[in-house]
């Protein structure tokens, strides 16, 4: 499977937006699965499989539908009453989370650096103030551009604990009794947990589908960053299980850990913390802003400053009792979410496969018009107008999209024909191109 430089930067722009405070400090892991001894790792492998598939499933519905908040993708796959209870859920869940994330801030750099936990709340929120002034773009790049750091740092954590050395698992076992779980039993524990991740992870994600144009690559892109947040919470497991006597009462478990190896390495460690911890916070409170601003840019940089002001104030609560509170309940809440979502990919599946050719036959039309050897004349044009008004996103910003997208390749690429065949083929396509707007 071949992945374009945008699928790849979908996919590291939506780890960032995942794995935040929860998952790379280890909390989570400990409260949710660790504290099941070692049939937890056996949960961590299911939840890595069912991030690859609703990664994929997210992100490509946000591309199919073009959508700049979840609202415009609920309203199209879920009935009424369902999408307002899911959509006043989301809201909740975004702004509880982004505060959780904010105190995870302050107890990542208090437990390194010996700061007081307000400050490092204070200086997350901030950057979450500031970054919001880029355009998305930028802000895409700034979420991902911490995503291979910590696969590659887990990675040499994990290589670290296991490279030579032998473990009493036994021992650890009965080591993870002493832990309080946050779910009764392990299956429920992937189940509230994964709903948790959705949860906190779909709005900004069909945010991410919604700005690539080319549902082939949001496809990629989500079940590639599923993947990866695979890898990281798998490797991140096995390494917390195997010194689960000495992390069991972190509040950050893996920077207990990392400090076992080199201080230096910790340190480095903590900033890539802080740094992910920041990037979820970021995009919950962006998707907030976003659902209540619309496209009004300005409106959204106003909420979006009042909720984190808001957030800072909530997130005093403590980190590791917050999420002991706050995460378990909103899981319960993110289930009906799980539901919609695989009906909906289910029931979507055909016109999502027809979007995608309809799109490629757009931007196949529009080569034509910069393409010496080919003519783009008024059937051309019309054909190209026809299509995107069948299309199920809106007709206007998807024509934008595409002759944006157009211009960029020719921008880009010497032979135009040679890159339709590559990456635009219509091999596969259904009879008709297109579906008629819902």
């Amino acid at each position: 499977m071949k992945f374009s430089k945008e699928s790849i930067s979908i996919a590291m722009a939506y780890v960032g937006v995942l794995v935040g405070a929860g998952l790379s400090s280890g909390q989570d892991l400990l409260q949710y699965f660790l504290s099941f001894g070692e049939i937890g790792l056996a949960g961590v492998a299911v939840l890595g499989i069912l991030n690859i598939i609703f990664g994929r499933i997210i992100v490509t519905l946000g591309s199919h539908y073009q959508s700049s908040n979840h609202q415009e993708v609920l309203e199209q796959i879920a009935h009424p009453i369902i999408q307002r209870i899911i959509d006043v859920t989301l809201v909740v869940s975004c702004f509880v989370v982004g505060f959780v994330m904010v105190a995870g801030a302050g107890a990542n750099l208090q437990q390194q650096f010996g700061l007081p936990s307000w400050l490092g709340a204070l200086v997350c929120s901030l950057l979450v103030c500031v970054i919001a002034f880029l355009d998305f773009d930028k802000i895409t790049r700034v979420l991902g551009v911490f995503t291979p750091i910590i696969v590659v740092m887990i990675l040499l954590v994990t290589g670290y604990t296991f490279w030579g050395k032998s473990y009493d698992f036994a021992m650890l076992d009965a080591v993870s009794k002493s832990l309080r779980p946050a779910m009764p039993n392990v299956y429920l524990a992937v189940i509230n947990y994964f709903a948790l991740c959705v949860m906190n992870g779909v709005s900004m994600a069909f945010v991410l589908g919604g700005s690539v144009v080319r549902i082939s690559d949001a496809e990629k892109g989500g079940a590639l960053g599923g993947a990866i947040i695979g890898v990281i919470v798998g490797s991140a497991s096995m390494a917390l299980f195997a010194n689960l006597d000495k992390v069991k009462d972190a509040e950050i478990p893996m920077l207990t850990l990392v400090n076992q190896i080199h201080p230096a390495f910790a340190v480095i460690y903590a900033v890539v913390i802080f740094a992910l911890i920041f990037n979820t916070a970021f995009s919950l409170y962006y998707a907030t802003a976003r659902r209540f601003a619309g496209s009004d840019i300005g409106k959204m940089r106003k909420i979006l400053i009042g909720i984190v002001a808001l957030g800072y104030v909530c997130s005093f609560g403590g980190f590791s009792q917050l999420v002991s509170w706050m995460y378990p309940l909103l899981g319960y809440m993110g289930i009906l979410l799980l539901v919609v979502l695989a009906v909906a990919w289910v029931e979507e599946r055909e016109n999502i496969i027809r979007e995608k050719f309809l799109r490629r036959k757009m931007m196949r039309l529009l080569f034509r018009k910069y393409d010496d050897e080919a003519e783009f004349n008024a059937g051309h044009k019309k054909a190209f107008k026809k299509l995107g008004e069948m299309s199920a996103a809106d007709t206007e910003e998807l024509t934008r999209d595409i002759k944006s997208y157009v211009e960029d390749v020719v921008e880009n690429t010497d032979d135009l024909q040679a890159y339709a065949k590559e990456n635009l083929s219509m091999e596969g396509a259904p009879p008709k191109d297109g579906q008629e707007k819902k």
